[in-house]
């Protein structure tokens, strides 16, 4: 496996691959939404109007299939971005990787900042072999959404979201639920809540991480020359293809959560 470049800042361990392909998703989403509402037209739409009119509709769709659209609309705007980041970042790590090697730890420096990650690899192969001379190898492109901090941030951010409104939009139902249909089951309702954030984030990172692993473990075949190469061409087309269907799947099943898990806390259990 390639390491992570990962810095120690106050005790905080920062990837920044990760950092970097966040930035880029981020931006790519940005100017997916500029281009297409940088002419708009009711006569004569272009292609990227058309594409984020279907979006828009699709999520809007998905939004009135967990909601009353009265309350859904003002998540409108929170859905078709989160689906859009989602999206993006599942497919980044597809088409290709970007990855360095060094021989000494001494060159595992950025900005002055050690890489932590590959200064250990260095210390363990050295600690198993004083004379060796490793290689290691550090990735910098990947799936941000390959990341479990990433997935589980996510997660957070809809967590907070939906239980913030809850608390402080829906107040009395939403205490009222922690102890129905008994007071007993309150600490099973919570446990309930807590396992929902975690599955949240944790399906998405497990379903994307799995797919580059898999990538990986395809490109290793070019290692036996010509027939691996060969081997895994076929392979590698049927696997990305399929990964981007996964990655689709993903970031939908990822929005529609976020909303059931609104709904259910901003409206009444009379209101379901």
């Amino acid at each position: 496996m390639h390491e992570a470049p990962i810095i120690d800042l106050g005790g905080f361990r920062l990837d920044l691959s990760v950092l970097l392909m966040l930035v880029v998703t981020s931006l790519i989403v940005f100017v997916i939404c500029k281009l297409a509402t940088r002419n708009l037209s009711v006569e004569n739409p272009g292609k990227l109007q058309n594409f984020l009119e279907w979006a828009i509709e699709f999520v809007r769709n998905l939004i009135s299939s967990t909601m009353d659209m009265k309350k859904g609309q003002h998540f409108l705007t929170l859905a078709t971005t989160m689906i859009m980041f989602i999206f993006v970042g599942n497919m980044l790590g597809l088409p290709f990787g970007v990855v360095t090697g060094i021989t000494e730890a001494d060159q595992a420096k950025i900005a002055g900042q050690p890489l932590v990650t590959v200064v250990e690899a260095f210390n363990k192969a050295h600690e198993k072999n004083p004379e060796a001379h490793p290689h290691i190898e550090i990735a910098w492109w990947k799936s941000p959404t390959a990341d479990l901090s990433v997935t589980m941030g996510l997660a957070i951010i809809a967590f907070l979201i939906a239980h913030g409104l809850g608390l402080f939009k829906n107040t009395k139902a939403y205490l009222k639920h922690y102890f129905q249909p008994h007071w007993l089951f309150f600490p099973i309702n919570i446990v309930e809540t807590a396992s929902k954030l975690l599955t949240h984030g944790m399906r998405l990172f497990a379903n994307i991480f799995a797919g580059e692993v898999l990538i990986s473990t395809i490109m290793k075949l070019t290692a036996f020359k010509w027939i691996g190469a060969i081997a895994a061409i076929p392979l590698l087309t049927a696997w990305q293809g399929f990964s981007i269907f996964i990655g689709a799947i993903q970031a939908f099943v990822f929005t529609v959560l976020m909303m059931v898990y609104i709904s259910q806390t901003v409206e009444s259990h009379e209101e379901h």
